[in-house]
């Protein structure tokens, strides 16, 4: 297994949960501390508190990746007389660093919204709000007819040319290719200094933007000329639609009031808050972890019957019944799914590397309401 720093953990964290995917001005990334670091053991935590940063202590870890970021607020100061400060003193004392994945994690294809409609076992998932529509681009690149299938493959097999449920979409046209190689070069066709023409491919393919670096590679490596001609267009459409919140069925219908019940089970909470009529039949249901106050327009444009997420206002809760939107409220801390969510998804791409890196899930519940 190989050794790893906290830069190449973070690296392939951010392949499955990139920063583009958070909302404008969220405070993600490395909050304290330095990623240089070896780092055999990770933390993973909802929210870091000076509770978890002795947990991180006591179970060696040097990295603490967090959903709610410790800084979410510009900082006046850091007095270690009080609790705020003291946690950050003891992270440098202890060389913890601190990474937050906030609303990148929420969008994230198997992040906190997945995980949460996954447990209320949804069918025919959908993204309740769109936030990141991924660039799609066409890649046009000539080919010797003799190695057109080669590097045709070459493309499919690095991810281009996949459309809906289709792989190794491309088009093909053939024409004549004129060069004259330089006095220096050391051309796979012709001789130095004499015209050459040559039967070639113009192969089309499209691509998503985030495989572009891996599909250029795969290009240029299956390619016998020492000099690829290709271009790049960015085409008006896009593709991979990614957001916030879920939007899918439960299996059967049933009562507001039953779904509520369903919903406490499920999210292991000891109360939930409802909105709107007990007795009314529901079936689509859209979720979102956190905070969904600004996001009942966007459920009910889904076609929800229920809502489910946390610290609705009362004010939005009168919205919502002049919607014809039940909402069902667990709370904020039902976002702690994240937790072996991040675990089991990063343990497994670390296998997957040969990184030599151990993830744990912390143990503190920091839940900061009771029940009564």
């Amino acid at each position: 297994m190989k050794k790893v720093n906290g830069h190449e953990i973070i690296q392939l964290f951010e392949e499955w949960s990139p920063k583009k995917f958070a909302v404008e001005d969220d405070p993600i990334g490395l909050q304290v501390g330095r990623l240089n670091e070896e780092t055999e053991k990770v933390l993973v935590t909802l929210d870091v508190n000076e509770k978890v940063v002795d947990e991180a202590i006591e179970k060696g870890a040097k990295l603490i990746i967090a959903h709610h970021p410790p800084i979410f607020r510009r900082l006046k100061h850091i007095r270690t007389d009080l609790p705020q400060g003291r946690m950050f003193e003891k992270c440098i004392k202890h060389d913890i660093s601190i990474y937050a994945a906030h609303t990148n994690l929420d969008v994230a294809p198997g992040g906190v919204n997945d995980l949460l409609a996954e447990i209320l076992e949804l069918e025919q998932c959908e993204v309740m709000e769109v936030s990141y529509s991924e660039p799609l681009y066409k890649l046009a690149v000539f080919v010797p007819v003799s190695h057109a299938d080669i590097v045709r493959d070459a493309l499919a097999k690095a991810g281009a040319g996949a459309i809906g449920d289709y792989n190794g979409c491309s088009f093909s046209t053939v024409g004549t290719g004129r060069f004259t190689p330089g006095n220096g070069a050391d051309p796979f066709i012709g001789e130095n200094g004499k015209p050459e023409v040559v039967e070639e491919e113009r192969i089309e393919v499209v691509l998503p933007q985030s495989i572009r670096s891996k599909v250029l590679h795969a290009m240029i490596k299956a390619h016998p000329y020492e000099e690829v001609a290709y271009d790049f267009f960015q085409l008006d459409q896009r593709t991979n639609d990614f957001g916030l919140g879920r939007v899918g069925k439960l299996k059967t219908d049933m009562t507001l009031h039953d779904f509520a019940e369903f919903v406490k089970d499920r999210l292991s909470v000891p109360a939930v808050r409802v909105v709107g009529d007990l007795n009314a039949r529901v079936r689509k249901i859209a979720v979102l972890g956190g905070d969904g106050n600004k996001y009942i327009y966007a459920a009910k444009r889904k076609g929800a019957d229920v809502f489910v997420t946390g610290d609705l206002y009362y004010h939005v809760a009168h919205d919502a019944l002049d919607l014809g939107l039940s909402v069902v409220d667990p709370g904020h801390n039902v976002e702690k799914v994240m937790i072996e969510g991040v675990v089991r998804k990063m343990t497994k791409l670390c296998s997957e590397r040969g990184y030599n890196c151990e993830f744990v899930a912390s143990d503190i519940n920091t839940e900061p309401f009771k029940f009564i």
